[in-house]
């Protein structure tokens, strides 16, 4: 799909799209619980789509109510193949507690996901008693449990979600077990696993976020869950705030967990207007100045900080890309490549992507190599632009946030699909 961005000015109030980090923990969590969770606000994402499948294949009944999922959980495989679809946390997360079996999973999935290295998932779960085999490298995986209480140490240098998913089985197995991590990024993720988890009664420990404790034979019980509004794809509304005019996100948590609530920080180093208020955040247009933000641990916010970077006058650095490599595209180089077909300039050196503001936007097709991130941010940096921006490969943002254009459009966007 293609779509056109004009020049827009943009004004009024949305709701934040339900957060699909959060609905996939929560419905992991539900699997495990042996009766009835509640759900409330659930996420209609295609990541989110793609773990209700899941555990629906691991034992669980979803009934879709609209507004909430009623989900009778209790672990017990129906089926040996899982499909992650190009879900990276379900593919993360759901490997150790499919382990829970005692027999052969397959995981698997599509499009760039199967473009995602898997060494770690089988190298972690290789050492818990499971035995685990990948193809070269990559999916699918293949795993034979059960998952063995013990002590394991595992790389958390390209994310943060194995960990997850090992702190959600780890707990029902009978022994205690001891995860050492090795370069741990994305901590507020992992803040965000321990929260949902305390709501299902579970407890783990960690010292220092390095070696994580979890206590064997706890029972998950029953819960009433909310998901909150995602601060990730919010990240794009508020910043075409702050380019185009001025918008209200509501349904955001200003104490969220979310490793993406951070875009509040950045913005106000850009100089933009930002007002919180009671479970909403107001983002409008000043004078916008180059800054510095550190994304190491949020890195999803990179197209984003990107986008308003573009417009903002000087040179603006961010830290941390290295964790772009392994997402639904190369981010960094996709950024580069892309964005420089619309006359914006983007350096990356030692580590940090470095952005010159204000750029004076040219026409161009920007292609989305896939990545709903890229697609998003293009949309919302062509608000500005002087002429129209064309987006190809538009229909990936339903990955996180399938109703971003129309949410677009009602805040006075001019977007032609």
């Amino acid at each position: 799909m293609q779509i056109t961005v004009q020049r827009s000015k943009v004004s009024g109030e949305v709701v934040a799209p339900p957060s699909k980090s959060y609905a996939q923990r929560a419905l992991a969590g539900a699997l495990l619980t042996r009766g009835t969770t509640i759900i409330r606000n659930p996420s209609r994402s295609d990541d989110a789509k793609a773990a209700m499948g899941i555990i629906r294949q691991l034992g669980a009944s979803v009934d879709d109510l609209g507004d909430h999922l009623v989900i009778k959980g209790g672990f017990n495989p129906i089926g040996q193949k899982l499909d992650c679809g190009e879900a990276g946390l379900s593919l993360r997360m759901f490997s150790p507690i499919a382990a829970l079996a005692d027999q052969t999973m397959l995981m698997n999935g599509t499009g760039s996901l199967l473009k995602r290295p898997v060494q770690m998932i089988t190298d972690s779960l290789n050492q818990l008693g499971c035995r685990c085999q990948s193809q070269d490298g990559f999916l699918p995986v293949w795993i034979k449990g059960p998952l063995k209480s013990g002590k394991a140490t595992i790389d958390g240098s390209v994310s943060s979600q194995l960990l997850t998913g090992m702190l959600m089985a780890l707990p029902v197995i009978k022994g205690d077990s001891e995860i050492t991590v090795n370069n741990l990024q994305s901590l507020p993720y992992i803040d965000l696993t321990i929260n949902i988890l305390k709501q299902f009664g579970i407890s783990v420990s960690h010292h220092q976020y390095e070696t994580f404790c979890i206590p064997g034979k706890q029972k998950y019980r029953l819960a009433t869950i909310t998901v909150e509004g995602d601060w990730s794809g919010a990240a794009f509304l508020l910043v075409a705030g702050a380019l185009a005019g001025g918008v209200t996100v509501s349904g955001l948590q200003a104490d969220s967990l979310q490793a993406d609530r951070q875009i509040l920080k950045a913005l106000g180093y850009a100089g933009a207007r930002v007002e919180i208020g009671e479970n909403c955040v107001t983002v409008s247009r000043d004078e916008l100045r180059a800054f510095d933000f550190d994304a190491t641990h949020c890195p999803d916010l990179f197209p984003p900080l990107v986008a308003l970077a573009a417009h903002c006058n000087g040179v603006s650095r961010i830290e941390g890309v290295g964790r772009l490599i392994h997402k639904e595209s190369n981010r960094a180089k996709v950024l580069q490549e892309e964005f420089y077909k619309l006359g914006i300039s983007i350096r990356v050196e030692n580590g940090n992507l470095y952005v010159t503001g204000p750029s004076l936007m040219k026409t161009g097709e920007v292609d989305s190599h896939g990545d709903h991130r890229i697609a998003m941010a293009a949309a919302t940096v062509a608000m500005i632009a002087r002429t129209p921006v064309q987006i190809t490969g538009a229909e990936c943002v339903a990955k996180s946030y399938p109703g971003f254009y129309q949410d677009i459009k009602s805040l006075g966007g001019r977007i032609d699909e």
